[in-house]
């Protein structure tokens, strides 16, 4: 009989970048590099007016927010809803409460009061665009 190796123990992959549709990528890097004190990855000039620009959380495994600023009007319409109104991107932190006050203090906008839940702290904020997170510390 031969043994079938599952694929998960042939292959490694990760999700390395998750696209995010803005409305101008200057504004999206001021708030992310600003507001959520992100790293600025890459800025490329792509021509037309076209930018690879990624950014992500201070000492990330790797996975990047890429900016796709919108080119045309369906694109448009999903900035800040990418999600159908759901919480869209979860971001994890070593210390819930420092990161909260530091968020709050530069404006950020939280749509509650955090909470404590059976698998960590939690609280929903909203991106420059409306997009919801999660700011979360596992317990």
């Amino acid at each position: 009989m031969v043994q079938l190796i599952p694929m998960s123990k042939r292959i490694k992959q990760q999700i390395s970048n998750i696209a995010l549709v803005v409305e101008n990528y200057d504004d999206a890097i001021e708030f992310y590099t600003n507001k959520l004190q992100f790293d600025l990855i890459e800025d490329t000039d792509l021509g037309n007016g076209k930018r690879w620009v990624l950014v992500s959380p201070p000492n990330s495994n790797g996975t990047n927010l890429l900016l796709a600023q919108a080119a045309n009007q369906q694109q448009r319409a999903a900035i800040g809803d990418q999600s159908g109104g759901r919480v869209f991107l979860f971001l994890t932190t070593d210390d819930f409460w420092r990161d909260y006050a530091e968020m709050k203090a530069k404006g950020v906008v939280f749509k509650e009061l955090p909470r404590n839940e059976p698998y960590g702290t939690v609280v929903v904020f909203e991106d420059l665009y409306g997009n919801k997170w999660d700011l979360l510390q596992m317990n």
